[in-house]
């Protein structure tokens, strides 16, 4: 059995690569469509973090001695005006839990699109499974509804249908929360201190968006200090 990850370099995705390590092992890793068990793939889709996230994936593939791919994916611009795309709109300073309705964040069909580009990709790399990092804290109250379990349900059948049942889709974290995935990746020993979450293009992540501060949050629910660098205040 072999397995895609969709790696962004945050802890969720992060998490999830290590668990597919754990699972299936890294066999010939560096190859990309010939034996290994598990690779990772990223995305650049217009995101104003793009460097940071691409480079916290390569460092966290790196570590887990995986072969790592990344998919240029530029017609996500027209889709709407979510701050993560729009350079006039900033990322807000507030938590998930202070947002009412779709976050700002979101961006239309994104992970439905970015599924369907790993499905060619897992063709064409001989995997047997997509590893998704989808989680109950992004689909609560159908913040993002590409997170769901509706959603994932329902991409999981288009995949498995569409590819003539050779690519399921495997959704590890559907039903944990941020502080449960920071507990499950430090049992399993997942390289967290090389991840980043943050929405923002600044070199160190601001601990301010709404990501930093789920995040800031998920570790303190551990009894931790977060493992990354944050901008001063």
């Amino acid at each position: 059995m072999q397995a895609l990850v969709l790696l962004s370099g945050g802890l969720d995705s992060t998490v999830c690569a290590t668990l597919a390590v754990k699972r299936y092992g890294k066999k010939d890793a560096f190859i990309p469509n010939g034996d290994g068990n598990v690779k990772a793939l990223s995305f650049i889709y217009g995101q104003k973090h793009e460097h940071w996230e691409l480079e916290a994936a390569q460092d966290v593939a790196a570590a887990l001695n995986l072969f790592h791919g990344a998919v240029q994916a530029p017609f996500f611009p027209a889709y709407g005006d979510s701050v993560l795309l729009n350079p006039d709109k900033p990322i807000p300073q507030v938590s998930y839990g202070e947002i009412e309705g779709v976050s700002p964040t979101y961006v239309p069909f994104r992970n439905g699109t970015l599924l369907s580009i790993a499905t060619v990709k897992a063709l064409e790399w001989g995997c047997n499974e997509i590893w998704f990092g989808a989680h109950a804290e992004d689909a609560a109250g159908w913040a993002y509804p590409d997170c769901t379990p509706e959603f994932t349900g329902a991409m999981a059948a288009a995949i498995y249908v569409g590819t003539y049942h050779k690519v399921r889709l495997i959704v590890p974290l559907q039903h944990l929360w941020k502080r449960d995935i920071v507990k499950l990746g430090l049992e399993i020993g997942a390289p967290l201190h090389l991840t980043r979450s943050c929405y923002t293009d600044n070199e160190l992540s601001c601990g301010k968006c709404p990501t930093c501060l789920s995040r800031l949050a998920a570790f303190e629910a551990n009894g931790m200090e977060d493992p990354i660098p944050y901008q001063e205040g």
